[in-house]
């Protein structure tokens, strides 16, 4: 069931007009007292009746709401224009907010992809756009947001590892837009029967659960120092390399495998080495 839209009248002219016909049949109901009018005094007193009943058709509508009219059960339409309006007063009148909402999720204890137990908790925006689904589709359109928000959550969280360090690939920690976006297309997924649109969803809490909290972040160190070293060892054995082609294409010395060797080994001693290192003055030659 899709929204329809209906427009309802302004509810001050209808409103002038009945006070007008209640004051008229009020003025009529006293002349036919006065004129003792027994069919004039039915009359009238049925006319009032039905201005009373008539009073009731009057409603207002605030700005992003949406007024869902039924007519005993069945769907009629839905009024968006703001301010007084008035309609068929045996319409029942529901109101539907239209403004942006958001909520935080709890923090939901899960497995990530490598099955390490984390936590994560998400901020949802989201917006009605179609009263009539968010009304009829669902039982509680507000209560069904927040279930399903966090059924996708658990759902992607399952999808990523928490961290990459040796994949590089995608993981909860390092990629949050990528992320952000499948968490939203998720939720979209699930609400989209609700009459929902939603508008952002990101991650706003991302921890290893207690438990493996302290393990997990001596793997990070122990990951992040090899991580370190491997680039260190990279870059220094790069420096080496040109400085012997350096020394080679210069004609600044000519040294034997020999020399090479010891010459490398200072080199990677030197860049490698974790603190700074102290100078050896050799006053003979490399073969003493």
């Amino acid at each position: 069931m899709n929204e329809r839209p209906v427009s309802a009248p302004s509810g001050i002219p209808a409103l002038i007009g009945l006070v007008v016909l209640l004051l008229v049949d009020i003025a009529g109901l006293i002349y036919a007292i006065q004129s003792k009018a027994p069919w004039g005094i039915v009359a009238a007193i049925l006319a009032g009746i039905v201005v009373l009943v008539s009073l009731g058709g009057f409603f207002t509508v605030a700005p992003n709401e949406g007024k869902v009219l039924q007519f005993f059960g069945k769907y009629v339409g839905t009024v968006r224009d703001p301010g007084p309006r008035w309609a068929n007063p045996f319409y029942s009148k529901t109101g539907v907010s239209l403004r942006v909402r958001n909520f935080e999720s709890s923090k939901l204890k899960v497995n990530d992809l490598d099955g390490n137990p984390i936590e994560i908790a998400a901020v949802v925006v989201w917006q009605v756009v179609d009263t009539a689904e968010a009304l009829f589709q669902v039982n509680d359109y507000e209560n069904f947001v927040h279930i399903q928000s966090e059924s996708a959550l658990r759902q992607m969280a399952q999808s990523y590892p928490y961290d990459s360090h040796d994949t590089g690939g995608i993981s909860l920690r390092s990629h949050g837009k990528e992320v952000a976006d499948h968490l939203q297309e998720q939720i979209q997924e699930r609400l989209a029967s609700a009459g929902v649109k939603v508008i952002e969803a990101r991650i706003t809490h991302l921890a290893f659960a207690p438990e493996i909290a302290q393990a997990m972040l001596q793997r990070q160190q122990a990951s992040a120092i090899i991580a370190a070293r491997t680039r260190i060892v990279e870059g220094a054995v790069t420096m080496v390399e040109m400085a012997l082609d350096q020394l080679k294409s210069r004609g600044v010395v000519q040294l034997d495998e020999e020399r090479k060797a010891a010459m490398v080994s200072n080199l990677l001693v030197v860049l490698c080495g974790e603190r700074g290192t102290q100078p050896i003055v050799n006053t003979g030659t490399l073969y003493n």
